[in-house]
């Protein structure tokens, strides 16, 4: 992998910074990495890879936190089209956190709001660790959730690397998510789709997209992929998980 990306052009944190998607729309793709090496061959001439530090695929650690009866999970597998999801997410290469609530909507539009946490997610192990420990962030939660985040506990792990690409019109980001691995702290069960890629397309409404012709060339389709719920679905056998069976008998088929 690192000998394919080492061929595209550089885009700096400052430079990605400075593209809007102010009408965004996001598509995601699962494939085998078998797939995306033939992908990022095809797709070298018309992306920039961001670059920080010298470091293009960046490692990614998430801690995710639920309800005791599992209500985030639940929302999503029932398919409620009001859902929301709380993690703290570290950058691992600069040691940075975010505690982030997403929000989707009925509209099937998806918000982030997030702030910045001293709060390692890898001391999430200590049995000590409370979400709502701090002033700040229960009020960032008060605010932003529609449960009281006094109920939520942390539940599940998960480990990635990260590249993202962006097109030379910038009009649209392409993150591209490897070595994918989960942890979950109520089973104590893990997971690895370690040959597993998944591709999201974030582009600014229907505006021309060079990846979509090289995704259907290679017989890539769109497939939605929630990391959360796969990886409770994948680790937690007691939950009920009949809408993902579908999807997760895809992944273990391009794995």
């Amino acid at each position: 992998m690192d000998l394919v990306i080492s061929h595209f052009s550089p885009i700096s944190l400052d430079e990605m910074s400075g593209i809007r998607l102010m009408n965004r729309t996001d598509t995601k793709f699962v494939t085998s990495t078998d797939k995306l090496e033939q992908l990022l061959r095809m797709a070298g001439d018309d992306y920039f890879i961001q670059e920080i530090d010298g470091k293009r695929n960046m490692e990614y650690f998430t801690v995710y936190f639920d309800s005791a009866d599992y209500t985030f999970f639940r929302e999503h597998h029932d398919g409620h089209c009001n859902r929301q999801k709380v993690r703290i997410r570290q950058y691992v290469d600069s040691q940075l956190n975010f505690l982030e609530v997403k929000t989707k909507n009925n509209h099937g539009k998806t918000s982030k709001k997030r702030i910045a946490t001293s709060r390692c997610p890898m001391a999430a192990h200590d049995d000590h660790f409370r979400l709502c420990e701090d002033s700040e962030a229960k009020g960032f939660l008060d605010h932003t959730l529609r449960i009281n985040p006094l109920q939520l506990d942390r539940k599940l792990e998960n480990h990635f690397h990260r590249i993202t690409l962006v097109n030379k019109a910038k009009t649209e980001r392409l993150t591209i998510d490897t070595g994918l691995s989960f942890y979950n702290l109520s089973t104590s069960r893990s997971c690895s789709l370690a040959h597993i890629a998944i591709i999201e397309l974030k582009r600014d409404g229907l505006q021309p997209s060079p990846i979509l012709a090289m995704l259907r060339q290679l017989r890539i389709m769109p497939s939605g992929f929630s990391k959360y719920c796969i990886g409770e679905a994948l680790t937690n056998p007691d939950l009920r998980q009949n809408r993902f069976k579908t999807r997760i008998r895809k992944i273990m088929k391009i794995s």
